[in-house]
């Protein structure tokens, strides 16, 4: 998930009590909520790949969440600790409070993470296994609308606050009502109105200081929601899956293909849509869907054949590329095309993981393109 989804996490729990434990536990929770994704800091001494290559990685297995979950607040206290001796006071913070507003707030980085379909590896360094929850994506503004409308009713007390909360009301009602339409797949009207009433709501609730009447309890029912909201898109996601194996089985009938693995993925802003990838023993697909339509895809289906021939032989032979080892042991759902199947002189081959992209559209890690000589040409310069 986005970083700004785990602080409001961090700050909500923190709102729903874990704030007493200790001085200074408030932004602990919030730094301890973004503490797995300390595995940034390889971009200041590797590239993208070495990124993609760690990113959710070791910080976010469960040896990594135990020990940051422990050290964070070690070093916390431990700061406040010298601070408060270059003052010649005794130190604030205590360090049990602390120790466990981490160790609660820090589990929940890679649980929600877990829930998008990028896919964490728990088990590192013993198994490099991804698993993936394809329930949310990975920017969820519902998310949000929760955890940030009640994280404003309680901290918004002065007018910076208060600016601050309306200036994200508006860039996030921007992303719900204008992102998915951008793409192809408007919002529909039960969203759209569903988001207006929340805040309305949370308008409603600011006025009448529903954050002075009930304090805490409204971080609780937040915290309590967003378990929910996952439960109704475990739903949706269960009808997504029943539907894409149906068209999918549709789609390959004529072709007398066999599906071997399927995956479907949530969308912006929408969970109505979803975006389809499934496997057979020849090719790989992709199409999106809409829930409680015609039973068609939604878009046009794209298809990879499993390479063979020559794509085959480019294959094995960037297959020793640095870049193509990791960008391989990462996709889910790896495709590759040859600009030129003639190979006349020199090709490129180009890969891409579908869930996100196809070969040729430059996306960040999502897609490679490399060299790869000729067949013909490396037999003549023997």
């Amino acid at each position: 998930m986005d970083n700004l989804t785990h602080s409001l996490v961090g700050l909500t729990a923190a709102k729903a009590g874990l704030e007493r434990l200790s001085p200074g536990a408030t932004a602990l929770s919030i730094i301890a909520a973004n503490a797995p994704d300390a595995d940034v800091a390889i971009l200041l001494t590797g590239d993208r790949w070495a990124y993609l290559q760690h990113h959710r990685g070791i910080t976010h297995s469960i040896v990594g969440v135990i020990a940051l979950a422990l050290l964070v607040p070690l070093i916390f206290h431990g700061v406040d600790r010298l601070w408060a001796r270059l003052q010649s006071r005794p130190p604030t913070t205590k360090l049990r409070g602390l120790m466990i507003v981490s160790v609660l707030v820090t589990a929940t980085h890679p649980i929600l993470d877990w829930t998008n379909n990028y896919g964490v590896r728990f088990f590192l360094p013993w198994s490099p296994k991804w698993y993936y929850g394809d329930l949310v994506f990975i920017i969820d503004p519902y998310i949000w609308l929760i955890l940030g409308g009640a994280s404003c009713l309680l901290v918004a007390n002065t007018p910076a606050k208060k600016i601050v909360c309306l200036v994200l009301a508006a860039l996030i009602t921007t992303i719900v009502l204008v992102g998915p339409r951008r793409v192809g797949f408007p919002p529909p009207f039960f969203f759209t109105t569903f988001w207006i009433t929340g805040l309305v709501v949370l308008i409603v609730l600011f006025v009448i200081g529903a954050g002075r009447r009930f304090g805490n309890k409204i971080a609780i029912v937040a915290l309590l929601l967003v378990p929910l909201y996952w439960t109704f898109l475990s739903y949706a996601h269960s009808r997504a899956v029943r539907a894409a194996n149906a068209m999918a089985a549709d789609i390959i009938a004529p072709d007398g293909e066999t599906i071997s693995r399927l995956a479907a993925m949530p969308t912006l802003a929408s969970p109505l849509h979803w975006d389809c990838v499934f496997e057979t023993d020849r090719a790989t697909y992709r199409f999106s869907l809409r829930l409680m339509s015609d039973g068609f895809p939604s878009s046009r289906v794209v298809r990879y054949e499993k390479p063979s021939g020559k794509l085959a032989e480019a294959l094995e032979e960037v297959s020793r590329e640095r870049s193509a080892q990791i960008f391989l042991g990462f996709a889910r759902f790896p495709v590759a095309k040859l600009v030129d199947p003639a190979c006349l002189n020199q090709t490129l081959v180009q890969l891409a993981d579908l869930r996100y992209t196809e070969p040729g559209s430059r996306r960040g890690s999502f897609s490679l393109e490399l060299p790869v000589a000729c067949p013909a040409r490396a037999e003549g310069g023997r």
